[in-house]
């Protein structure tokens, strides 16, 4: 079943896309570790993590494609989902630091101490242990996604009204976590971290695993999602996209592939946010800011929405562009992405890979109307000489 499955998600596309993902991984890390520092082909320790931050941002962004993209569900809310992956790695790493900290409690993370707490709270216990942690960050974006999606769609929530609640749900999780007293860090978020599983941090060999751990849990996320579309409750999916009442008519509960979508999405968000927080090196209540999830939208419109590859694409140039506008004219970025946004609205609707695929469809059937016709003008011919 699962070799059925696998190969049923590798089409051309996504085999190539896989393979530059892997490849990536290893050349990435190599040219970081292995080429010398005045070798014009060495990549600075520091782009190794910029580059892992955009992957984080591209899984991210292909998560919300799957159910954007193919199931018409235009969440703007992905951001709380990454930010509660990065919050449970967060809490894991602060675990971590032990007595290393700046008041050398060897239990409570500094600003549980300033803050006068006296003991560590329930919610914390087990992530100083790996496994726990990373079942959380499945778990708690897994679990918020259920919660939410079981009521919204089973209420027939859809369509802008479904937006507007998702844009709420975040809202209110960024102001719980500015508090002091959630014990999640407050405003200042959770930082400072020292090791992850025994190794600094900071280290470049820590980095590069980051960064080639980002590029291949990428890659598994996108076949993934490539079996799931491809498949014949991919089929469906689009058929809830299209026509939900046709769908529902024919006798599918819509509500509960709704809600198996967006769990699944929910789960591949977390998964981004905890890889990006060790690379960034901080989580704080800002993540859950629904400007984000805005963003988030523009990287999958960018690239194109129902297409997997165009959204992790559009996050990547997104914020590479970001990266530049933010040092070299910082006060221009916001009119620069909304600009981009109506441009690519207005002049490419289907996104880069999308409006790609349908000059190649259409080329293609161009190309096959032109061999017909010629096929009827060599039958006329023979026909016309008799």
């Amino acid at each position: 079943m699962i070799t059925r499955f696998v190969l049923r998600a590798l089409d051309g596309k996504i085999v190539v896309a896989i393979g530059i993902l892997l490849a990536i991984a290893l050349l990435v890390p190599a040219l970081n570790l292995l080429v010398p520092l005045e070798s014009a082909f060495h990549v600075p320790t520091y782009a190794v993590s910029l580059l892992g931050k955009y992957l984080c941002y591209a899984l991210l962004a292909l998560a919300l494609d799957l159910v954007w993209g193919y199931c018409g569900i235009l969440s703007l809310g992905h951001g709380a989902f990454f930010a509660l992956g990065g919050y449970a790695m967060g809490m894991y790493l602060m675990r971590q630091i032990g007595s290393r900290g700046v008041y050398g409690d060897p239990v409570l993370p500094d600003f549980m101490v300033f803050l006068n707490w006296r003991e560590l709270p329930w919610f914390w216990y087990g992530f100083d242990m790996f496994p726990f942690a990373m079942l959380m960050v499945l778990v708690v974006p897994g679990l918020l996604a259920f919660l939410f999606g079981w009521f919204a769609f089973r209420s027939r929530v859809n369509g802008v009204y479904l937006s507007i609640i998702t844009q709420a749900m975040t809202y209110a999780l960024m102001l719980a976590f500015f508090r002091n007293d959630m014990g999640f860090g407050g405003n200042n978020g959770l930082t400072d971290y020292k090791e992850i599983l025994g190794f600094p941090v900071q280290a470049a060999g820590t980095r590069n695993v980051l960064f080639a751990m980002s590029a291949m849990m990428l890659a598994l996320c996108l076949l993934l999602a490539s079996g799931i579309v491809r498949s014949k409750f991919g089929k469906v999916l689009v058929g809830v996209r299209d026509a939900e009442s046709r769908v529902r008519f024919l006798g599918f509960r819509v509500e509960n592939i709704k809600l198996f979508t967006f769990v699944v999405s929910a789960m591949m968000a977390g998964i981004a946010g905890a890889l990006f927080v060790p690379q960034v090196g901080i989580i704080n209540p800002g993540e859950f800011a629904p400007a984000n999830s805005i963003e988030v939208v523009v990287w999958t419109a960018v690239g194109g929405r129902g297409t997997l590859i165009g959204p992790i694409i559009g996050a990547v140039l997104v914020n590479a562009g970001k990266s530049y506008f933010t040092g070299a004219f910082p006060e221009f970025w916001l009119y620069a992405l909304g600009g981009l946004f109506i441009a690519v609205t207005l002049f490419l609707p289907k996104g880069i890979v999308g409006t790609i695929q349908q000059g190649w469809s259409g080329r293609k059937a161009m190309k096959a109307a032109e061999d017909a016709e010629k096929g009827r003008d060599a039958d006329v011919l023979p026909q016309a000489a008799e």
